[in-house]
C-alpha cells in the first residue's frame, strides 16, 4: 500500500496529503528554475497519485507558476509543468504537468511527514549550477544532465517502492 504524505506550506494557510510511492527525496534538480522557485540550490521532488491528492486547507491560497524554459533565448517558451505554491508565503508545494495526468510531485521541502534519508543523494541539471551554488556534503552521484534513473525505476532498484 502506498505511503500517505501530508504536506503545508510555511505559513499553515495551506495544507495537504497525497499516497506516494516513491517517496525517499534522493534527486536534488540544480537547474535554474529550481533554484530560482526553490530556494539554496534547488528542489527535490517526489512523487505522488494525483487521483489521491486532497487540499485540506487553503484552496483559495494556492498559486500556479508556469516556468519560463530557456529565458532570454529565441527558443523561449512557456513550459507545460504547474508549479503551485501558496500566496500568502510563497512556498513551494508541487509541480503537476498535464502530460502525465495521474501523476503529481510534491516537493519534498513542503512534506511535513517523515520521510527515509537516502544514502547517495542523485545531482541533475549541474550544469545548470552557477559556481556559488554548493553541493551539498555527503555522497552522491552528479549528472550534467538527468540521471540514469525514473523516480519509479530509481526507487524499485533500490528496494524503496511501496506498491
Amino acid at each position: 500500500m502506498a505511503v500517505e504524505l501530508k504536506g503545508s506550506c510555511h505559513c499553515g494557510a495551506v495544507r495537504f496529503s497525497l499516497q506516494s510511492s516513491s517517496a525517499v527525496p534522493y534527486q536534488l534538480c540544480l537547474c535554474s528554475i529550481c533554484r530560482k522557485v526553490g530556494g539554496v540550490g534547488g528542489s527535490i521532488n517526489l512523487g505522488g497519485f494525483y487521483e489521491t491528492s486532497n487540499i485540506e486547507k487553503g484552496k483559495e491560497f494556492i498559486s500556479v507558476y508556469k516556468a519560463v524554459l530557456n529565458r532570454d533565448t529565441p527558443e523561449e517558451s512557456i513550459a507545460s509543468s504547474e508549479r503551485n505554491f501558496c500566496s500568502k508565503c510563497s512556498a513551494m508545494l508541487w509541480l503537476y504537468d498535464k502530460s502525465w495526468p495521474e501523476l503529481v510531485h510534491p516537493f519534498a521541502s513542503a512534506i511535513d511527514s517523515p520521510l527515509k534519508t537516502p544514502e547517495t543523494l542523485v545531482c541533475i541539471l549541474n550544469n545548470s549550477k552557477p559556481e556559488h551554488v554548493h553541493l551539498p556534503e555527503g555522497a552522491k552521484e552528479v549528472y550534467d544532465k538527468y540521471g540514469k534513473e525514473s523516480l519509479e525505476s530509481w526507487h524499485k532498484k533500490n528496494g524503496l517502492w511501496v506498491e
